[in-house]
């Protein structure tokens, strides 16, 4: 994968490979906030109803122009892959963002994600579903996805309906509030698993394998 253009604090231009994980990033901890998404959690987290969340289509053709996480996990076990935010083409990162503990590796995430979905997608009989989401918007959200060649949608909670309802863990950045890493396995209209912290990022994707055993069995 190509480094893309990044512009510098003077204007000028940098390469910024956000393919790559630098070496000593910060670790994140467990701070608890997603401790109410635990399997076994009383009371436990149900999804909310009709909450259509927009849906960049895949590299395969496939996708759903808006997609109801609920109702999706009454078809089958669904992995969602939240994360806080990609690097925009010639943009800066958020200043301080690689100090951040978890911020840093939206990019390898998604792809380690790309990589490994034949896997993911058969972890379980009878199949399972893959999503990413952020709060980025749709039209952010479809550039990275054709750019990356993703094979799975990505979804926008730009509005929260979906990550208030479930208290998902924040922080803020630039005057952003974005979402912490973490994976939720979903079915049948509730939490029933989740990986939290996740990191480092491009390990995203085998953690959810482990996830889905965890929960399901071999």
């Amino acid at each position: 994968m190509t480094p893309e253009t990044q512009t510098d604090s003077e204007g000028g231009s940098v390469l910024a490979d956000w393919s790559a994980l630098p070496s000593d990033l910060p670790v994140p901890t467990d701070d608890g906030l997603a401790d109410h998404l635990s399997a076994g959690a009383s009371p436990r987290v149900v999804l909310p109803t009709g909450v259509l969340l927009r849906a960049t289509a895949s590299s395969e053709g496939r996708g759903e122009t808006e997609v109801d996480l609920r109702a999706l996990s009454f078809q089958g076990p669904v992995l969602v892959f939240v994360y806080p935010r990609t690097g925009q083409l010639g943009v800066s990162n958020p200043p301080g963002w690689d100090a951040i503990p978890g911020a840093r590796g939206c990019t390898p995430e998604l792809c380690s994600i790309r990589d490994t979905v034949g896997a993911l997608r058969t972890a379980r009989a009878g199949g399972v579903h893959i999503v990413a989401l952020s709060t980025q918007s749709a039209s952010y959200q479809s550039e990275v996805a054709t750019r990356l060649g993703l094979p799975y949608p990505i979804l926008s909670d730009e509005a929260g309906a979906f990550w208030k309802a479930l208290r998902l863990p924040t922080f803020e950045a630039d005057g952003m509030v974005l979402l912490k890493r973490i994976t939720l396995l979903l079915y049948e209209g509730d939490v029933v698993g989740r990986d939290y912290p996740v990191f480092p990022s491009d390990q995203a994707a085998r953690r959810a394998l482990d996830l889905v055993v965890s929960v399901f069995g071999n």
